[in-house]
């Protein structure tokens, strides 16, 4: 074979290649335009920013309060490396925190001092904790240590993902609210109360990081519709067509959700998609954690979005209990969430949780349109 010759044959793979590459997103650029958003399953993780605990506080939990770290004993990988490894829903606590340093000396820090155990590492070594602003942690003043310490920085760590993978499936980040006293521990620090004006400036944080045009909203789900069910049996969700790229803000906790929807009525203006109950003007969104694959289904085929939980902490991961893995893999639930995703299985026994073949999303397995294939979704 002359060079020629080679240069010749060289030159039509790599076309017949790019011809190849140019109809795979041609199809899925067609299916795009069919498939909804909430037409697909994907896996998320619980406590998505979860560090785990340093060694001494871990050492100092075993003595004192075995139990405790017992359920707490799991942690992540920050949040890049969990979105590499095929999860598409991320878990955020945040704690009120207006004036700074609420949280910036987490009484952990002073038992294991007491204890006269070595110091771990510092939790806060860029001291984001005496900033203003929602921080991000499990438990006040017992488990503090996060992957992204301030709402603000979890979320920019999102955005750039996200920007760097610009064809993703939408990325569902569920965003709970913490307040309240600390049982089994009277002194811990105080929380700020979570009422209308702290979730304005909730909203305000998101906004300073994502654009109207990076996100689903409660609005463009709704339209012309009176109310958020009344939108789901008219238009449904919006397609991937429309979704590609962005990221879907939806409430952990249900009780919070009447102060989040005072003056916005059916969630008007608002960001996040609340953990409603079905039929009331604001419900698009639901979690089933304990439902049964019957209540799961009849929600999804109701047009509904539905979290439901594969695990609790450590409990199921601890014995290789599948039961409850394999039910929820069974249903329609769009977002699978687990401490345990392929990418970070237990270190006990193995378990792990993902969809069949290890995709990153599949078509829905109770609602998908008949023509949906799994591999136009989305690849790692």
């Amino acid at each position: 074979m002359t060079i020629r010759n080679a240069i010749r044959i060289s030159a039509a793979a790599i076309f017949s290649l790019s011809q190849i590459a140019a109809a795979q997103q041609g199809t899925q650029a067609a299916q795009d335009k069919t498939v909804r958003m909430n037409q697909i399953q994907v896996i998320g993780s619980h406590n998505s920013y979860h560090a785990g605990f340093a060694p001494s506080e871990r050492a100092y939990l075993a003595k004192n309060a075995p139990r405790t770290l017992s359920g707490l004993d799991y942690s992540h990988a920050n949040f890049a490396a969990q979105l590499d490894g095929g999860v598409r829903q991320l878990e955020i606590d945040v704690f009120r925190d207006t004036k700074g340093g609420r949280f910036a000396h987490p009484k952990i820090v002073r038992q294991v001092a007491a204890a006269g155990l070595p110091t771990d590492p510092d939790f806060d070594p860029d001291h984001e904790m005496d900033k203003p602003g929602f921080k991000v942690m499990h438990v006040q003043d017992v488990d503090e240590r996060s992957r992204c310490h301030t709402f603000v920085k979890c979320l920019n760590d999102v955005k750039a993902w996200s920007k760097a993978h610009p064809g993703h499936l939408p990325l569902f980040l569920l965003i709970e609210t913490k307040e309240g006293p600390l049982k089994g521990m009277p002194d811990a620090v105080e929380t700020e109360h979570f009422d209308a004006a702290a979730f304005d400036e909730l909203e305000a944080e998101i906004r300073s990081v994502f654009s109207a045009s990076d996100m689903i909203v409660p609005d463009q789900v709704r339209g012309k519709s009176a109310t958020l069910p009344e939108a789901l049996k008219k238009d449904g969700w919006p397609t991937l067509q429309k979704a590609r790229g962005k990221v879907v803000f939806l409430m952990d906790q249900r009780g919070v959700g009447p102060i989040y929807t005072q003056g916005h009525p059916a969630l008007r203006g608002r960001i996040l998609f609340t953990n409603a109950v079905a039929g009331e003007p604001d419900a698009a969104f639901i979690e089933e954690n304990g439902g049964t694959a019957t209540e799961i289904d009849a929600l999804v085929k109701a047009g509904y979005l539905i979290r439901t939980r594969s695990d609790e902490p450590t409990e199921q991961a601890r014995k290789n209990d599948t039961a409850r893995r394999d039910l929820v893999l069974g249903t329609g639930a769009q977002i699978i969430s687990t401490d345990y995703p392929l990418s970070e299985p237990a270190s006990w026994t193995g378990y792990a949780v993902g969809l069949p073949g290890g995709v990153v999303a599949r078509c829905n397995p109770v609602n998908k349109p008949a023509a949906c294939k799994d591999g136009l979704l989305e690849a790692k």
